[in-house]
């Protein structure tokens, strides 16, 4: 009997293999030699290996649209700062406090706005305090200082209205804050030595102003036994400064 030997040939690297791997075109790994089908394995896991994941398109073109959409923000905010810029100029204060609101709106609360947004506070501060609305200077210059607490315009107009309001202590305060950022100020010092006494004064006066409430008081309460604050008197002991109650009829 006659057998048949399959067909020998190469492939063009010059490999040996059967005729069914030449006209299938692969290797089965029982076709294989011996060890053919570990090394292809790892070849393949190596392979694997070595693919990098695919970009995410989708993040990226996230990415590009917030930062336009910052950039384009970035725009329009300052567009609307500088027209309320020419408002403040033209003494048009209102409308110039509209601008600086939009120009708020518009930005974004984010750290790299954060100069833009108290710029536009102390900008509207300064308007209320045209306005003589003093609480409201007081509140936007707080924003101001709350974004940036070394913004010396924003201290500077808010101890204004705090010394408008006879709020002379927040007043001093704020001037204080001034001279640990510039000790040199003289202006600041100027101020705080003009304002301490003023200071001093509305503490006697709220003391005395609570005193009286308390005596009212106090009285509403005694007259009900046939008394009066009038029937206790009060002495000071000059060398412990402390006081004794003493009653009097």
């Amino acid at each position: 009997m006659v057998v048949i030997e399959p067909a020998i040939t190469k492939d063009e690297e010059g490999d040996v293999m059967t005729g069914r791997e030449a006209s299938d075109g692969f290797e089965t790994a029982s076709e294989g030699t011996d060890g053919g089908s570990d090394n292809e394995e790892q070849q393949q896991k190596q392979e694997k290996q070595n693919v990098s994941p695919p970009k995410d398109d989708s993040y990226e073109d996230a990415s590009n649209n917030d930062e336009l959409e910052q950039q384009k923000a970035l725009v329009q905010a300052n567009d609307a700062k500088l027209e309320g810029n020419k408002l403040f100029a033209a003494a048009q204060y209102e409308e110039a406090l509209s601008q600086y609101e939009v120009a708020l709106q518009v930005a974004p609360n984010l750290p790299s706005f954060v100069e833009l947004r108290s710029v536009c506070h102390a900008n509207r501060a300064i308007c209320f305090l045209k306005l003589g609305k003093y609480e409201d200077t007081i509140k936007e210059c707080t924003k101001a200082i709350e974004l940036n607490p070394s913004y010396m315009k924003a201290l500077v107009r808010r101890g204004e209205a705090h010394e408008k309001l006879e709020h002379f202590e927040e007043a001093i305060a704020d001037l204080k804050t001034i001279l640990e950022l510039d000790p040199s100020n003289e202006q600041a010092k100027r101020s705080i030595f003009r304002l301490e006494p003023k200071a001093a004064e509305k503490r006697e006066q709220m003391k005395e102003e609570m005193i009286a409430k308390l005596k009212e008081m106090g009285n509403s309460l005694l007259g009900r036994f046939g008394m009066s604050t009038d029937n206790f008197k009060a002495v000071k002991d000059p060398s412990t400064g402390s006081y004794s109650i003493s009653f009097q009829r």
